[in-house]
């Protein structure tokens, strides 16, 4: 199975990590086009565009100006450490032993609004650009349009057949024709306990999002029924909240 996750607006940049296990983006001819497009903005014109304070749209208009295509060079944090969101605290790779991190590799993808797709260990240069953002573009609509058929025809090359565990946010899935996958697309649903009902709440559902991603990698998930046994963080499998594509999985209070 393949899982794919969305990717944080939280950049770490000083991590000391093995860089020697960094690879590269396939897709820096499409993550150039659109860097090129951002350099036409102005601090402000990116404010506007991304919600973003003074000081961080200064930050990003500056990320961008300097961003350069080359990926092999020293110093870039492959993405899987460079994410620094609630979905990557629940699936703390750093603390995954050398066996996982092979299976990380090979069955986990990150979903990018820059990049497209990435492998956990595509070495990345900070940005900050959400799936979501309207680039009021005369030659893109969105970037979900932009990235769809690349990411898609990727995703179907890497499943032959196995199933998609949807792990991402509506958003960053958007960039992802799932009627067009070629294998069973299964997203999981976490909910929790709250005022006598079971609701999906975002801050646990996006560490529990992690934390399923790390069960995948460290159980060797084949199958969907592998993911009922999911029992991270004291979440559960629940029959009666689920349907064969959407797995829900329940925690009560006490659990957390």
């Amino acid at each position: 199975m393949l899982a794919i996750l969305s990717p944080a607006k939280s950049l770490n940049t000083n991590l000391n990590v093995d860089h020697s296990i960094s690879t590269t983006p396939q897709f820096l001819e499409q993550a150039t086009k659109l860097v090129e497009m951002m350099r036409g903005l102005s601090p402000s014109e990116l404010a506007s565009l991304m919600k973003l304070s003074d000081k961080l749209s200064a930050l990003n208009a500056a990320r961008f100006e300097e961003w350069k295509p080359n990926h092999e060079v020293d110093g870039l944090l492959p993405a899987i450490f460079a994410f620094n969101g609630d979905v990557y605290r629940g699936l703390d790779a750093p603390t995954l032993d050398s066996r996982a991190l092979v299976r990380l590799a090979d069955r986990v993808r990150i979903l990018s609004g820059l990049y497209g797709l990435l492998r956990p260990f595509d070495a990345l240069r900070p940005y900050r650009l959400e799936m979501g953002t309207n680039l009021k573009s005369k030659t893109i609509r969105s970037l979900p349009d932009f990235w769809r058929t690349d990411v898609t025809n990727a995703l179907n090359r890497l499943l032959n057949g196995c199933p998609l565990i949807n792990l991402a946010s509506n958003e960053y899935s958007a960039a992802v024709d799932l009627k067009s996958i070629e294998a069973q697309v299964i997203s999981p649903i976490f909910k929790d306990l709250k005022n006598g009902d079971y609701k999906i709440i975002s801050f646990y559902a996006k560490r529990a999002r992690g934390l399923m991603a790390r069960f995948i990698v460290e159980t060797d998930a084949q199958s969907a029924d592998d993911l009922h046994g999911f029992d991270y963080g004291g979440y559960k499998f629940a029959p009666a909240f689920s349907k064969p594509d959407a797995p829900c999985f329940i925690r009560d209070p006490g659990a957390r």
